[in-house]
């Protein structure tokens, strides 16, 4: 993780000495929670909150010299992997977008296709030998699936994926935006003794109380992209929480105190 915080620094001066836009490749959760503990909490605006609460025109990364803003982005709402862009409209003068396309995977046939998991699509991937942090989500639909990557990639892959399993597909750049799927949530309502992180994560996830303490242990829990070993974290309304291997859910808020003094909690739970 030290070679990749140095990797972050790098970004970051070369943002401001260059007075350009840097970009980092796409982020898994145990990347983003390196790269915010590098960002640290330097905020000339905001007064020094943590990361992550402040919207992002306040953000700022803190490299050896400089404070530089940046902004993460997965290419689509709810994306788990992103992308980190150091600089900003408003200190660069003009917008750069982020390298992002979307490869959209299809069958050739779909009578003849077979069903397809989010392990298949990435799998093939993996086996042409491409970077991991040139891949971002893949969005799965039925026997299809939709693949945010680098620009630089995409043609790749669209020359070179041919087969997923035993179903052959084809490969091209997803024209609309509005032909991405979003990812749907279930809404669910839980009720709970406390708003703690584990509790929560016990009830959605059907798990004990061992079992449940046992993630954060592992190290499985993030919340807003940052790394949670405290299980007796307080949530608050709109943070986001993975549980890696699980899926992640957005907390919602509470709807009511029940008459025992338990919580009726409204989560959105991506499975």
């Amino acid at each position: 993780m030290q070679q990749l915080k140095k990797r972050f620094q790098d970004l970051a001066e070369k943002a401001y000495r260059q007075n350009v836009y840097a970009f980092s490749g796409f982020l898994g959760l145990s990347e983003q929670n390196a790269f915010w503990q590098g960002a640290g909490r330097v905020f000339p605006e905001s007064g020094g909150e943590q990361a992550g609460s402040v919207s992002e025109k306040d953000r700022y990364y803190r490299s050896e010299r400089y404070s530089v803003p940046f902004a993460l982005w997965g290419g689509a709402e709810g994306a788990d992997r992103k992308m980190a862009r150091f600089g900003s409209p408003e200190e660069l003068g003009y917008e750069q977008p982020y390298p992002i396309s979307c490869v959209h995977i299809r069958p050739l046939s779909v009578k003849f296709a077979e069903p397809l998991s989010h392990r298949d699509f990435l799998g093939a991937l993996m086996n042409l030998g491409i970077e991991r942090s040139t891949l971002g989500d893949v969005r799965v639909g039925e026997k299809e699936a939709w693949l945010f990557c680098l620009d630089s990639i995409a043609p790749f892959v669209c020359d070179n994926l041919t087969q997923v399993r035993h179903t052959h597909v084809s490969c091209e750049p997803a024209a609309e935006a509005a032909d991405i799927p979003e990812e749907e949530p279930a809404e669910e309502m839980l009720v709970v003794s406390s708003l703690r992180a584990d509790a929560l994560l016990a009830g959605i996830y059907k798990l004990s109380r061992t079992d449940s303490l046992n993630a954060f242990r592992m190290g499985k829990v993030y919340v807003n992209g940052q790394l949670c070993e405290n299980n007796s974290r307080a949530l608050k309304e709109n943070d986001v929480v993975n549980l890696r291997g699980k899926g992640k859910f957005i907390f919602r808020g509470v709807g009511y105190e029940t008459r025992k003094g338990k919580l009726s909690v409204t989560v959105q739970v991506y499975r």
